[in-house]
């Protein structure tokens, strides 16, 4: 399969100059170990993987042995297997061991890895690694978070390959997981296994007595409510569970990087806090799948296609700022005397509101959206629509109509 180059690698290398330690966490089959072995490529970092149940033994039962086996520099894939290990490498980290000692991978979320975090917190670099993005499969790469800024607009338009209404449906329908990228994979039978991977190994890891038939009808009445404010009790009996269960196993999905959340917009306006929050997928292919739209056509006419179309546009902003490894704060702002507004960016001091939309709809109708925020603390900045357009336009100066294509 060609390897597609992704965006982190100088990222990766600039902090390994730097940190003895580096912890890169992301979905399972998001191209982590890919990227590292490139990176690796001609040096004499060995590779081990703890998904390999013997490997994994021995890092478990005899952790100091393995860490004489697998000397540094080394790759130890899937470290959440063995958090015995963390406690020795902070004692290599503390006596001095060279930058780029210890590369560490994991398809948890590393803010629910509490012994990662208590032994090594201020040790080791750690970032997260995303599905493809549409910069690295339909562009040159080019690492810049979404600023609404005319400047950015030209270098977009440039370092990304157009697309009309269809061919951007074809991308969230195919998804953004990099062995369907390259090798021409077969889509239905790669999410199948995708699905049975995750519910099998990294579900069964986290929840060890899970009923697993149980678990993908659950997880196929998530997917049904992408983009929706979570209603627990709901979700719980429509997949036949009891409402404790539910809020465990959507922990469980995010402790998996696979589903998360968009909440309210409190910074600003401190009542909303009580709506809750809106779940999303981190691969609309995946969505899709679970929502059984095994055709491109099915998902252009589904009663999911709108909520698919938020996610992905949702996805692929989130990306553009966590490939760039920069921070902002990404909520939605439900505002009942409009549609709502789907996502606010706070980033510069400002609050910047986003809409979401198969077609733009009237200037004044979206600038009136966008002025439900100036209620709030945070002054506004520019806002978008994100719409199925094939060109960029300007509502004003300060608020701009974006194609899907450019993000």
């Amino acid at each position: 399969m060609a390897y597609i180059h992704r965006s982190l690698e100088q990222r990766i290398l600039d902090v390994s100059g730097e940190y003895s330690c580096l912890l890169l966490t992301g979905p399972r089959q998001s191209g982590k170990t890919a990227m590292l072995e490139h990176l690796m490529a001609g040096t004499d970092r060995r590779r081990v993987s703890l998904d390999d149940l013997q490997s994994r033994l021995l890092a478990q039962r005899d952790p100091y042995l393995f860490m004489e086996m697998n000397p540094a520099p080394v790759l130890i894939e899937e470290v959440q297997h063995a958090p015995e290990l963390f406690s020795l490498i902070k004692i290599q980290v503390d006596d001095g061991a060279p930058p780029g000692s210890y590369w560490l991978t994991t398809s948890q979320s590393f803010l629910h890895m509490t012994l990662a975090g208590e032994s090594l917190a201020g040790r080791m670099a750690v970032i997260n690694m995303s599905s493809l993005s549409q910069a690295e499969l339909y562009g040159d790469g080019c690492v810049l978070p979404m600023y609404l800024e005319p400047e950015q607009f030209t270098g977009r338009s440039e370092h990304r390959r157009a697309g009309d209404p269809r061919e951007i449906w074809r991308r969230i329908w195919k998804g953004s997981m990099p062995g369907l990228h390259g090798s021409g994979g077969d889509w239905e039978p790669f999410y199948s296994s995708m699905v049975q991977t995750l519910i099998y190994f990294d579900i069964a890891d986290i929840l060890p007595r899970v009923d697993k038939a149980l678990f993908a009808g659950f997880l196929r009445a998530a997917a049904s409510r992408t983009g929706q404010i979570i209603r627990i009790p709901e979700l719980a009996r429509d997949a036949g569970v009891t409402v404790n269960t539910a809020g465990k196993w959507l922990r469980a999905l995010e402790k998996a990087d696979v589903i998360f959340w968009l909440r309210p917009y409190t910074a600003a306006f401190p009542g909303c806090g009580a709506l809750g929050s809106r779940l999303y997928f981190f691969d609309t292919g995946l969505v899709a799948f679970l929502t059984g739209q095994t055709t491109l056509e099915r998902l252009m006419d589904s009663s999911v296609s709108g909520a698919a179309l938020e996610n992905y546009v949702v996805s692929e902003l989130r990306k553009t700022w966590r490939n760039s490894v920069r921070n902002c704060l990404l909520c939605y702002y439900p505002d009942r005397e409009h549609a709502g507004i789907d996502l606010v960016v706070d980033y510069d001091g400002h609050c910047h509101p986003m809409i979401i939309r198969r077609e733009a709809g009237s200037p004044e109708e979206l600038l009136s959206s966008f002025r439900a925020l100036d209620r709030g603390k945070i002054p506004r900045g520019g806002g978008a629509v994100f719409c199925l357009c094939r060109e960029l336009a300007a509502i004003d100066p300060d608020n701009f109509v974006i194609p899907v294509w450019m993000i």
